[in-house]
């Protein structure tokens, strides 16, 4: 039995027995402790050399414009794809015929004529519009749209300024209407947005016509393309022909150089005076229902065209990541 021996045999081997057996021991528990830390070792390393998802770069980031503001937004996904200073409030210039055209529609039947009054013609600008030529409204907005024509508009203004007020003078009528330009601007939110004209013609060498941000005039064309699609579909054109009630012909060329070279477009409307630089608004559709809104405001005349250009590129590499 192993008792009888511990207790008959030499103490001095008893004892070395059980330092082997210690020892035994310390070596069984220290080559498990190893295992498992090698394990581990294992576990993390696998962890650190696994593949790490790839991190996309937005290729906005080395995008240089002109403009001092800018802003491009998804309205399918409502969301955002790309802004600069888009809440820096700056001169519309004729821009604000988005707003002009957006409210005449409403006040007015589709139905409604204008008359081009003498009145009309002392604005700047002349694009061949004739003192007593009767417009379709629905034609005069296209035109003047298509032309940026401050006639045009300025005619529209005082059709269906102060509807109800007959003996109101000539600034009573378009002050009625602008005043409904600023409701409209205030129906829709856009709260950094305000219309001293029907034009967006500067008021002196230092003050707009109509001050606003890139923010609101893409919120301005949501609406109109949401609401009113027919409305701006002529600014697509690179021309068109437009005859009046009194069967004058009138060829219109866009203002918007790049209106025959983008994709889907779908809306467009140039700006430039000397307080406001050189503006662009834009809606384009890349793919079927999604369309894409650009704004530049505060870039050059011609910079205005090469902002967008570059705007539009980068969107698209931006929507196929």
């Amino acid at each position: 039995m192993p008792e009888k021996y511990f207790i008959t045999r030499d103490p001095e081997l008893r004892f070395l027995i059980v330092i082997a057996g210690i020892l035994t021991f310390l070596l069984g528990t220290s080559y498990a402790v190893g295992h498992n830390q090698e394990k581990a070792i294992t576990q993390t390393n696998e962890e650190i050399v696994a593949p790490v998802e790839e991190i996309k770069i937005s290729p906005f980031t080395s995008i240089t414009l002109k403009a001092k503001s800018a802003y491009v937004y998804d309205a399918r996904t409502k969301s955002v794809i790309f802004a600069h200073n888009e809440n820096t409030r700056m001169p519309l210039a004729s821009l604000t015929k988005l707003m002009t055209a957006l409210v005449a529609k409403e006040l007015s039947p589709a139905y409604g004529t204008v008359t081009v009054s003498r009145e009309a013609l002392m604005k700047d600008g002349d694009n061949g519009l004739l003192a007593g030529e009767k417009w379709a409204l629905n034609d005069l907005i296209d035109f003047s749209l298509i032309v940026s024509s401050n006639d045009g508009m300025h005619a529209v203004a005082l059709a269906l300024g102060a509807l109800g007020k007959s003996n109101a003078s000539s600034s009573e009528i378009v002050n009625d209407f602008v005043s409904k330009m600023n409701i409209k601007a205030a129906e829709l939110n856009l709260k950094n947005t305000y219309f001293w004209n029907e034009t967006g013609l500067d008021e002196s060498d230092v003050k707009g016509g109509a001050y606003g941000t890139a923010r609101d005039v893409v919120s301005l064309m949501e609406y109109i393309i949401t609401y009113h699609p027919e409305m701006l579909n002529a600014t697509r054109e690179v021309s068109a022909t437009l005859s009046s009630l009194n069967d004058i012909k009138h060829v219109a060329i866009n203002t918007n150089d790049l209106a025959g070279s983008i994709p889907g477009l779908l809306a467009s409307k140039t700006g430039y005076t000397n307080t406001a630089g050189g503006n662009l608004a834009l809606a384009f559709d890349p793919e079927i229902g999604r369309p894409i809104i650009i704004a530049i405001l505060g870039s050059t005349e011609k910079g205005r065209f090469e902002d967008a250009r570059k705007l539009i590129e980068v969107t698209l590499e931006y929507l196929k990541q």
